[in-house]
């Protein structure tokens, strides 16, 4: 069983950094995609950040860019999202996941293992 546990968040002001870790443990199979999502309230579920594990190549959604940062360490035990410049519009909460499944990094419902969430709060 696949175990995906995130900590890190909390509240910050805006301007400020956060850290976001996200141990994964009883993986059998190598990843394809990991990725960090969020979930404001009212709001759907957008992709963050992913790393393809085949490439290393990330990616970031466009309100992000320059104020993220996505890493892991090998063998693919931990995801990390460095998190500076934060805006309130950045307030959500936010899960690891990962895909065994395809390449396709971005698309959340390839996503099959998440972690439970750790909540950021960003005040203006």
């Amino acid at each position: 069983q696949v175990h995906l546990v995130e900590s890190g968040g909390g509240s910050v002001q805006a301007g400020g950094s956060l850290s976001l870790s996200c141990a994964v443990s009883g993986h059998r199979f190598s990843s394809r995609c990991m990725g960090w999502f969020r979930q404001a309230p009212g709001k759907e579920r957008e992709w963050v950040a992913t790393i393809n594990t085949g490439t290393g190549g990330k990616s970031y959604v466009d309100s992000v860019k320059g104020r993220f940062t996505i890493s892991q360490e090998n063998p693919q035990t931990t995801l990390y999202l460095q998190m500076n410049s934060l805006k309130p519009e950045d307030t959500a909460m936010y899960y690891c996941a990962r895909n065994e499944r395809s390449w396709a990094c971005a698309t959340a419902d390839d996503y099959a293992y998440w972690g439970q969430g750790t909540q950021v709060t960003v005040s203006a």
